[in-house]
């Protein structure tokens, strides 16, 4: 089958990796790629959030099956036109993707279906915000309403640096969009990731992100500076709590309103003793968290996201082998600030890849032969073993034999779980 994926980060490296291992896959093509995803399937040009232009290529290129990695296509309606018009589509609707699109509007579905989650209240003007915190004390959280890529969220020691966050937001930074500030919620984060059919749910993994762009969890948010699968922390006894409490009670409000969820459901989750509460919902797989799960399911992952598209999860089950996975986002200097385009990346042509290491790459760009840094976070380091810390071990190797003096990357990748459990 002809398969085309949207996007050009990691996390469509890695799903572009695992969907080329399976014999289905006739010819795979991403939009727009980048210069890893060269290696493993065709890259076109194409505004892929421009519902007119993915249907136009998808029908000239005789597509079998779409899959939307980001979740700017899929808030901006993509997958309903590619439904309207017969394809096969992974990913869910416009409506069901205002999940991620709006926290408001999760929050609203969390307060509707009894699903635990922090205190929250929406802003729509600065001032209320301000006085809002100001009456709570700190710590305290606070969201940008909108999509703001991952970096729209501030966990605000201090009422000024509340305050702060709350002006940057309002003088626009992540476009046209409100507050929602919450609840500060202890405890220990960890991601769960859930395929949804519109009426099945089939669990496909835990696994445990770096948000900090510092070591030991410190400095600011980023889109995440590296992960680890399995997430021990997700025990099966919580693992069953989530769904029954958080993720059926969902998809069941979801289908109430007539905007069934079909596609990955990334809960985002607060651990703390023997309870879990949602901090956000993703409607796309997380970057990096992908990359180290794509590494662990290879070739069924293309399986797994047809039975979801087709609504056939209820026959489906996932083969997990008992190993981990960790991954180590190279980012440029200065990221997630501003920084520099264009660095020359050496080493890659040492690495020797395979299912156990691979390099995943996210904003890379390839100019006269040699791998230029193209965007903040610029490659996903990832090892697979028997045991995390041997997963770790293989991923620091490719990290190592990495020439870039303009990149940084943490050195305490998968430290809780290390430090903790083995």
């Amino acid at each position: 089958m002809n398969i085309l994926i949207l996007g050009g980060g990691g996390r469509e490296h890695a799903l572009a990796w695992a969907i080329r291992q399976n014999p289905k896959c006739d010819r795979l093509i991403v939009a727009p790629g980048n210069a890893g995803i060269a290696g493993v399937a065709d890259c076109a040009e194409l505004n892929i959030n421009s519902r007119a232009d993915v249907l136009e290529f998808a029908q000239d290129n005789a597509i079998d099956f779409v899959v939307i990695g980001p979740e700017a296509p899929l808030a901006a309606g993509v997958s309903d036109a590619l439904r309207g018009a017969g394809f096969l589509v992974f990913g869910p609707s416009q409506a069901a993707a205002e999940l991620e699109a709006s926290k408001t509007f999760t929050k609203e579905i969390c307060d509707a279906c009894g699903a635990p989650t922090a205190a929250w209240a929406r802003f729509t003007d600065a001032a209320s915000a301000r006085d809002h915190v100001t009456a709570q004390g700190a710590p305290i959280v606070i969201k940008a309403d909108g999509l703001a890529a991952g970096k729209g969220v501030t966990v605000a020691e201090t009422v000024a640096q509340a305050h702060e966050a709350i002006d940057l937001i309002f003088d626009g930074e992540f476009g046209d969009t409100s507050v929602v500030i919450e609840e500060f919620m202890t405890g220990e984060e960890a991601s769960f990731f859930v395929l949804c059919d519109g009426r099945d749910c089939l669990p496909i993994g835990t696994a445990q992100d770096h948000k900090r762009a510092g070591e030991g969890d410190t400095g600011p948010n980023t889109g995440g500076m590296g992960a680890y699968s399995p997430a021990p922390v997700l025990n099966e006894a919580l693992q069953a709590q989530v769904m029954d409490q958080i993720i059926r009670p969902t998809i069941a409000e979801m289908s109430r309103r007539n905007s069934p969820f079909q596609g990955i459901l990334y809960a985002g989750l607060m651990i703390e003793g023997d309870r879990a509460r949602l901090v956000e919902y993703n409607v796309r797989f997380g970057d990096p968290e992908c990359q180290a799960l794509m590494i662990r399911l290879g070739a069924q992952a293309l399986d797994l996201l047809l039975a979801c598209a087709a609504g056939r999860l209820a026959e489906t089950s996932v083969n997990w082998a008992d190993d981990h996975a960790l991954t180590v986002v190279m980012a440029v200097n200065g990221y997630p600030g501003p920084y520099k385009k264009g660095s020359i990346i050496n080493g890659l042509s040492r690495v020797t890849e395979s299912s156990f290491e691979m390099i995943f790459h996210a904003g890379t760009s390839e100019e006269n032969g040699q791998v230029t840094a193209s965007g903040g976070r610029v490659l996903a380091c990832t090892g697979r073993g028997a045991t995390l810390a041997e997963a770790h071990a293989r991923a620091y190797r490719l990290v190592d034999a990495i020439d870039w003096p303009e990149g940084f990357y943490r050195r305490d990748i998968g430290w809780r779980a290390l430090t903790s459990r083995e």
